[in-house]
């Protein structure tokens, strides 16, 4: 079972730097190492941020777009990010990835969540709430509004970023 999911920021010439590297490796290795300012963990609040859309009535459009950064949404080829010894998801779906364009939209989209509104549409009782949501969401030690708006505001954050630098983001569950 997948536990964190994993996100990088990535110029598309890095990506295929190291699709070149794993080609020309013996072992298949691809150099992956994306710099610790390009990368956001979002522990396990994806599924339960789409959740809480779902929950409060958020349109089809801004759920998809909450999917999507979590799921991924291009066919690139990012099977040399899944090759032994060297895979980035050993616990987890293969890697996906996010084109440029694509972040870009999905970054405009969810510049357009209002996230507390939505939390706000939950019952006031955190333990109601979290079961409302569901996946565990009950359990956050904190209550599941302020976990989950702390992961939003990373998430938008992290795609306004990449958009703006029109960056690719590379997404894997560990």
């Amino acid at each position: 079972m997948a536990g964190t999911q994993q996100l990088a920021r990535v110029p598309a010439g890095d990506l295929a730097a190291c699709r070149q590297s794993a080609s020309a490796s013996p072992d298949c290795d691809p150099h992956w190492d994306p710099l610790a300012y390009d990368m956001l963990d979002l522990d396990w609040a994806p599924e339960l941020l789409v959740r809480v859309g779902e929950v409060a009535g958020l349109d089809e459009l801004h759920l998809d777009a909450l999917r999507l950064t979590s799921a991924g949404g291009t066919a690139l080829d990012l099977g040399f990010l899944d090759t032994h010894p060297h895979t980035i998801a050993p616990f987890g779906p293969a890697p996906a990835a996010l084109s440029a364009s694509q972040v870009a939209r999905v970054s405009e989209l969810l510049g357009q969540i209002d996230m507390p509104a939505l939390l706000a549409a939950l019952p006031t009782d955190d333990r109601e709430a979290g079961s409302l949501i569901g996946r565990g969401a009950d359990q956050i030690t904190d209550g599941p509004r302020e976990y989950l708006l702390k992961h939003f505001n990373a998430l938008r954050d992290f795609y306004l970023d990449a958009a703006k630098r029109h960056l690719l983001v590379v997404l894997w569950w560990d």
